[in-house]
């Protein structure tokens, strides 16, 4: 959409550069938050009117993207811990405009440029941009290269992070598995980092998103281009009550990934001939074919909650800065369902 011409590039990175700015002043997960409900109202005028004006400029555009404004908000976050401003650069939470420093909120301008620029860019790269999630992606790439950046001893210099603190592996652990596993050193998320829980919330959150994904790409003509964004609106809502410190299930990336897996399974087991029709005209068959996409929705959210956990070891638990595991989970999990599906 911000390829169109040069006006609409700069009208977009101008955009970019405020909504990075929002991202910082009221807390990354805040801005995230606002990303779901944005998705949610976007989906209300796809429905009525055909047009995704919301989805490609508000809610994943430079006005709400993650990319932009929830990115935006996490570089902030270290940065203030680099300068000595706040202990915890993990902290996506607080709204940093009440530092009452506004050489953090310039932070979370200059990744929201960063962010709109690398989403562009992933976008266009053949095949690739097309067969993952571009916005995804970007979030991680720009947690990275905040760490790298802020990430080091608070005032001794920049670009000193490091993305895995080695120094705070679990001692004495003689695989690489078991030194990243949590300790007390950081967590993720406590009541969701083992087996069960993952299981548990990886197949049900996933049959929940692959049924009302699903839904919408049978009864809203052309909703299949965005219905795995509905459960995920519904996932980045719930956020607000992580922020109010309930112990709630962070699940956007399985509802994201499963909402799509189905969406992209469930042509493949209907055959070639199959085309969207609305669901008041499906017969026995095509239930029972939706029947199993929301099986291979729940398989792909178990596959999807593990590779965040896995992510969550890997950057966030030892680290000095939010680098998502969501997002981490989300573009690689997203190629694999998008190439999977057009092979088959």
């Amino acid at each position: 959409m911000f390829t169109a011409s040069l006006g609409v590039f700069l009208f977009g990175l101008l955009a970019a550069i405020a909504g990075g700015a929002v991202g910082a002043a009221i807390g990354g997960n805040y801005a995230f938050v606002l990303t779901g409900f944005c998705v949610l109202a976007s989906w209300g005028v796809f429905a009525a009117t055909g047009n995704s004006f919301g989805f490609d400029y508000i809610s994943f555009g430079p006005f709400m993207g993650p990319h932009i404004a929830f990115a935006g908000g996490a570089a902030a976050a270290v940065y203030a811990r680099y300068k000595g401003y706040m202990e915890d650069g993990k902290d996506v939470n607080s709204p940093l405009a009440g530092l009452g420093r506004p050489d953090v909120i310039y932070v979370g301008s200059i990744f929201g440029i960063f962010g709109y620029i690398v989403q562009i860019g992933i976008s266009k790269i053949p095949w690739f941009g097309g067969h993952t999630d571009s916005v995804a992606l970007t979030v991680l790439i720009s947690g990275i290269v905040a760490r790298i950046v802020f990430g080091g001893d608070p005032g001794k210099g920049l670009v000193k992070g490091s993305l895995h603190s080695p120094h705070a592996f679990a001692p004495g652990a003689k695989t690489f598995l078991e030194k990243i596993k949590p300790g007390p050193n950081g967590r993720w998320l406590e009541w969701q980092e083992h087996r069960g829980p993952l299981i548990a919330i990886g197949s049900l959150f996933g049959i929940f998103a692959g049924a009302v994904s699903i839904f919408l790409a049978a009864n809203v003509p052309g909703g299949a281009a965005f219905a795995n964004t509905f459960a995920f609106g519904i996932s980045a809502v719930i956020i607000l009550f992580l922020i109010t410190n309930r112990n709630m299930p962070v699940q956007h990336h399985v509802t994201n990934i499963a909402g799509l897996a189905a969406v992209q399974f469930f042509p493949v087991l209907m055959g070639d001939d199959f085309k969207w029709t609305a669901t008041a005209t499906w017969d026995s068959k095509t239930w029972t074919m939706a029947t199993l996409a929301l099986v291979i929705a729940g398989i792909f959210g178990i596959f999807n909650a593990f590779v965040c956990e896995f992510f969550a070891r890997l950057w966030y638990n030892r680290g000095t800065s939010h680098i998502d595991p969501p997002a981490a989970s989300i573009w690689i999990c997203n190629t694999i369902v998008v190439s999977l599906a057009a092979l088959f």
